[in-house]
């Protein structure tokens, strides 16, 4: 499918409820679509709405009004209005996440934990694994910690876990939310590269990069949140 995902006039609003239920706009007329094999960048300062938008898309947070149109298996799917099993299973098969923060289960080891999305699809636990270790290897994390629970790595570690979970399938839409954040410049090459592949292999990328090298080297296209400010806000 040439676009992938269309986002149309999406709003959001936060309801403050330990401050009396005040309305917090956040964006609104957010409009724009992903096309196959580019990396299209959310730009604009630091609290416009760019993660928020992120996790609209991923169905984490609900929306106000719009549309977010995905094509899942042979239908186009609304995810802002589409149940929680399909929610569930939009993530398991067409988008997939890479977030700022590794969240797993405690006790279960690295390669394990960068193999469970291959596992949840079907494949073998023992093939996944080994997808798992090559990923793992790539991005440089020792292999005598691929066996240890990631709570105790360093940032840098534990983000390179993350995006290795997040690369290791084949979504045909990828989000990224500061993957480089905790990288150094070795890693932060290897993720381009693997950017730069997923684009090869017609992944629809949208991303969110505050390091300004690597969002010129990846992005095919900005995407300026600015231009979604609730008007108040303006």
């Amino acid at each position: 499918m040439p676009t992938p995902l269309v986002v149309h006039d999406v709003a959001k609003t936060f309801t403050m409820h330990v401050r009396g239920g005040v309305r917090l706009p956040v964006v609104e007329n957010v409009s724009f679509s992903l096309k196959t094999g580019e990396c299209a960048v959310l730009g604009g300062p630091s609290g416009v709405g760019k993660s928020s938008i992120l996790k609209m898309v991923y169905g984490n947070y609900a929306v106000d009004t719009g549309e977010i149109i995905v094509k899942h298996r042979d239908a186009l799917i609304d995810v802002a209005r589409a149940d929680p099993r399909t929610v569930l299973s939009i993530r398991r098969e067409t988008i997939g996440y890479v977030s700022q923060f590794l969240r797993v289960v405690p006790r279960v080891g690295a390669l394990d934990i960068v193999a469970e999305p291959l596992v949840e699809r079907g494949m073998p636990r023992d093939a996944a694994r080994e997808r798992a270790s090559v990923l793992l290897a790539r991005l440089n994390l020792p292999e005598r910690l691929w066996h240890l629970p990631p709570a105790t790595f360093s940032g840098g570690e534990q983000q390179r876990v993350n995006i290795a979970r997040g690369f290791i399938t084949d979504h045909a839409v990828l989000l990224l939310d500061e993957p480089t954040a905790s990288l150094d410049a070795v890693n932060r090459q290897v993720v381009i590269d693997m950017i730069e592949e997923k684009k090869t292999a017609g992944v629809a990328l949208l991303g969110i990069f505050h390091d300004a090298d690597v969002r010129e080297r990846v992005a095919d296209r900005m995407v300026d949140v600015s231009a979604f400010a609730p008007a108040r806000a303006a």
